[in-house]
């Protein structure tokens, strides 16, 4: 693991100029380019699929009662609202849509909105949350065929096959890059991101860090078990100071499966 310094607000380029810069495919600016000039183009194919994480030391995303607002720092904070505006779309479970009630606009930082994608197997998303607003963001809406989905005529509703009651996240990435969404954040929940990483379908995950310690609550990331510490996950990492929290940005890239067109090494 390396570690680096960081700072959101020093270096040459100002973040006004990055959005614009990241999409055209052109170099960015110090000091962006560590951390999201990775997120430009996939190794694997024509997708990047990033996971994001907020966390406390003991590796909690939300007390027992659910409460989560904010573990991070508002430079982490700062940080999540970056990716937003450099993805295509933003994806989290209903779960997290019921809990939380997000918004998932960029409202900290400059740049364009992302697309909203709410994954709703059995049809239990309210016609009220926010993330459905009417505000000139796409909203998409992932559910199966058998589910109820009485909501608004703006909406575009991507019907999938579940098994179990769980759409593969591999087959969301398809439908999604399919519509033009290739560069996809997964932001939510614990249980959705695991469950993309755990399909092998994430390039970055990135996991900030805050200096809290809840000793007890909801935990982060849940992968099947295994036996022997030996036999953990050890991808490459680079870690971030970020205000007061440290961002671990993990790269997932070599394990991830295929999804769209794959590259032809040359």
């Amino acid at each position: 693991m390396n570690v680096h310094s960081w700072s959101g607000h020093s270096g040459s380029g100002a973040w006004e100029e990055v959005p614009a810069a990241f999409r055209s495919g052109a170099p960015l600016p110090a000091p962006w380019d560590a951390l999201f000039g990775p997120l430009q183009a996939g190794s694997r194919d024509e997708l990047v699929v990033v996971g994001q994480l907020g966390q406390s030391l003991d590796g909690r995303i939300a007390t027992n009662s659910g409460h989560s607002q904010y573990i991070n720092g508002a430079a982490g904070l700062d940080h999540l609202h970056r990716l937003r505006a450099l993805v295509d779309a933003v994806v989290i479970g209903v779960g997290t849509a019921l809990a939380d009630n997000p918004q998932l606009t960029v409202r900290r930082v400059a740049g364009p909105n992302p697309a909203r994608v709410i994954l709703d197997p059995r049809g239990r998303l309210r016609p009220d949350a926010r993330v459905l607003s009417a505000d000139g963001t796409r909203r998409l809406v992932v559910t199966t065929p058998q589910a109820a989905c009485d909501l608004d005529q703006g909406l575009e509703v991507l019907r999938l096959p579940a098994e179990d009651g769980h759409i593969a996240p591999a087959a969301v990435l398809a439908a999604l890059a399919a519509r033009g969404l290739r560069r996809i954040l997964i932001e939510g929940g614990a249980r959705t991101v695991s469950g993309f990483m755990s399909a092998r379908c994430l390039d970055r995950l990135h996991v900030m860090v805050a200096p809290i310690i809840l000793g007890t609550g909801r935990a982060g990331i849940s992968l099947a078990p295994i036996d022997r510490v030996d036999h953990a996950l050890r991808p490459p990492t680079r870690a971030y100071p970020i205000g007061e929290d440290v961002l671990f940005d993990c790269d997932l890239s070599a394990a991830r499966v295929p999804i769209g067109q794959a590259k032809m090494s040359t």
